[in-house]
This record gives structure tokens, sequence and C-alpha cells, in this order.
């Protein structure tokens, strides 16, 4: 097989489009889960089992797909992934109980995991480290910008049809990328790299383990997503309950959160080549703490409008979008002899800590912002610290 040097610009946005379909059928559900509690009759920590849940899917799928891609390529398991969404999407759709719904979300999101894993394995493939994480910048921008704008999808789809019919754009949207991967995608793994059993198989993610740096990045990445993760679980139950503001209002305040993200990834990509790499984590981890405080500071002072936890959240979200490429591309890059392997153990470590934080939220939601923010600050802080104790960075770099 040639050695392809570069992607095209199309197959890298239909990549990002893969990545972003798992966390977008997560999402989208967001406005609808007072609802869906109102429904089935059930407690808010029930409703809340149909994220938290799927989290866990996502998190489950990405140990999954990566060491499968590393043996039978990236192509046949991005597209058993897809087949896999689809139906898991009919079923949500066809759901009359509580029960048979979070099934169908875990299956749902358990096949969505797999644009996570390979789109970035697909790049670190084709490209070197540095020039990974810019391309690695436009597919987390993608994955994380389209999930954010999708509960304002899933509000109109809700007033308009139910809330029924968002499984019924997931289902298509995974139809369309299913078909357009089967023609345009390329087999991108060089050597596959033998399955030597289920030890073999835990025996990687030990040596990735053993390694300072991975650790360092990996739960950089994960304590960021932790802090995403967490607000997106709380947010649309504090404006219901705690702003009186009505479930489709939070779509539309969420659009900030997005253009928070977009920035940061502009920032990364734009300066990816003239700040080392280390630097840009440092600067965009400080920043996610920065703004989580900001965020406290004027709930404390006595502003409970949604701007005043949006915009702050916002600028949080800005600096994670500076972390995370850059993050993601170290970590995969200190194995790349086992890029989809190291992809999948930091996609777990992702959705794992942040299927129990969405989880956590519900539990301990008093009534007031402040579990959350609390929640997301000490994640924020847990991230930089995770950073600075597992890579070494130097005085030059940080200065």
């Amino acid at each position: 097989m040639p050695t392809r040097t570069s992607l095209s610009k199309t197959l890298i946005v239909l990549l990002a489009a893969t990545s972003a379909l798992g966390p977008a059928a997560m999402q989208i559900l967001l406005p609808a889960l007072p609802v869906i509690k109102e429904t089935f009759q059930v407690s808010n920590e029930v409703a809340q089992l149909t994220l938290s849940l799927s989290m866990l899917a996502i998190a489950l799928g990405t140990l999954f797909y990566g060491p499968l891609s590393d043996k039978y390529g990236r192509k046949p398991v991005m597209l058993l992934g897809l087949s896999i969404t689809i139906a898991g999407s009919i079923l949500c759709f066809l759901a009359n109980t509580i029960e048979l719904l979070i099934l169908a979300r875990f299956i749902q999101a358990f096949g969505g995991a797999v644009g996570l894993v390979l789109a970035r394995a697909i790049v670190r493939d084709v490209y070197g480290a540095q020039e990974a994480a810019r391309v690695i910048a436009t597919l987390v921008m993608v994955m994380v910008v389209i999930p954010m704008l999708s509960p304002a999808l899933g509000g109109e789809l809700m007033l308009r049809l139910g809330w029924e019919y968002v499984f019924v754009v997931i289902a298509l949207a995974s139809i369309i990328i299913f078909a357009l991967l089967s023609r345009s995608l390329p087999e991108t793994l060089k050597e596959p790299v033998p399955f030597a059993g289920v030890s073999a198989f835990l025996g990687n993610y030990l040596s990735l383990f053993k390694s300072r740096a991975f650790c360092g990045y990996a739960f950089c990445v994960t304590f960021v997503s932790v802090v995403f993760f967490s607000f997106i679980s709380a947010a649309p139950e504090i404006m219901v309950s705690v702003l009186q503001r009505p479930p489709t209002e939070y779509g539309y305040y969420f659009v900030m959160v997005p253009l928070g993200f977009m920035s940061g990834n502009y920032f990364a990509r734009h300066f990816g080549r003239r700040i080392e790499l280390n630097k840009m984590i440092t600067i965009g981890a400080s920043i996610g703490v920065g703004g989580i405080f900001i965020a406290i500071v004027l709930q404390l002072s006595g502003f409970h409008q949604p701007i005043a936890l949006f915009a702050p959240v916002a600028l949080a979200v800005l600096g994670n979008g500076i972390t995370l490429p850059n993050a993601q591309a170290a970590a995969i890059n200190e194995f790349p002899q086992f890029a989809g392997s190291a992809s999948g153990l930091t996609g777990f470590l992702q959705m794992f800590f942040s299927a129990m934080a969405a989880q956590l939220v519900a539990v301990i939601f008093n009534g007031t912002v402040y579990p959350l923010l609390s929640m997301m600050l000490g994640a924020s802080v847990v991230s930089l610290v995770c950073f600075r104790l597992g890579v070494r960075v130097s005085s030059t770099e940080i200065a």
C-alpha cells in the first residue's frame, strides 16, 4: 500500500463529523431530560442514566475499537461501529420504557465511540506529532462544537415533533456518514499489530500506564473532559429548577460554549507551529481554571442570571479548546506503534471519569449551582496538576 503523506480537507471534515457523531447523539437529548423524567415518571437520578450510562458505553467502546483497528485496520472497524450506532438509534426511537431507552442509548453510544478513537488514530497514521496536533485540533473542534450545538436542535425537535425524533436524526446522519466513508476512506494502517490474546491486550494498556508522560497527558485530557461533561449533565436541570427558565432556552445559551471552544481551537491551530506544545497546554489549562473561578465569584456576588453562568464557563471551555488537541496528540505520540490503543485508552479515561462525574452531579445537586461549579473547579485544577506532575516542563517552556 502506498504511504500517504496527507489527508484531503474533505476527508478530514468527514472524519471530524464521524468523531462528533457519538457525543452529538449523547447530547442532543439533553433538553429532553426533564421531559423524559416526567414521561416515564422516574427520579432525576434514573433519567440521568440515559446520559451517564451512554457516556460509560463510549468509554468501553474506546477500549474495544482501538486494539481491534490495530489488528484489522481502521476502515472495517469504523464501518462496524457506525452500523451499531444505526441499530441503537432505531431501538431508541422504538423504546417504550425507561429501561429499554437506557439500554438502547447504551448500544447507540457504544457504536458512536468508534469515531472518537479512529479519527485520531487515522490522523496519527498519516502525520507526525506536531502536524497531527494541528489536524486533531480541527477534529476536536468539530467533535465538540457539533455536540454543543445539538442541544438547540434537540430542543426544537422536541417542541415540533417530540423528543423521540432526535434519534431519527442521528440514525439518518449515521447512514449518510457510513455511505460516504465506505467510498472515500482509505486504509491508513501500515502494519497490522497481531492480537495475541487478552493478556497481550491488557499488556499494551499496562505499558501505556507505565509511561509517566502518557499518564500526564492522558489524565490532563481526562479531567478537562470532566469539566465539560459535568456542566452539560447538570446545566439543563439548573436552567429549569434553579434559574426558572424553560428547557429549550438551555440550547440557546449553550451556543456561547461552542463559540468559546472554537476560539480556543483557532488559537491552537493558528499558533501551533510557533508555541511549544507543553506551553500551549499550560496556557489552556490555566485559562480553564480561571474561567470556573470567575463563575463562582459571580454567583457568590449575587449574579444568578444564565449569562453569569454560561459566559465564564465559555471562557473556561476556550482554555479547554487549547488544551485538548495538544494533550491528545502528545498522549498518542508517546507510543506511535500503538496509536489505536493509546487513542482508545485516552478516550476510555475521558469518558469513564466523565460518566462518573455526570451521575455524581445529579446525586449531589442541592438546588444551587455550587456543587456543579465546585466539581468543575476541582477537575480543572487536577487536570493542570496531572500535566505538571506527569510531564517534565522546563522553565524555558513555561516562562
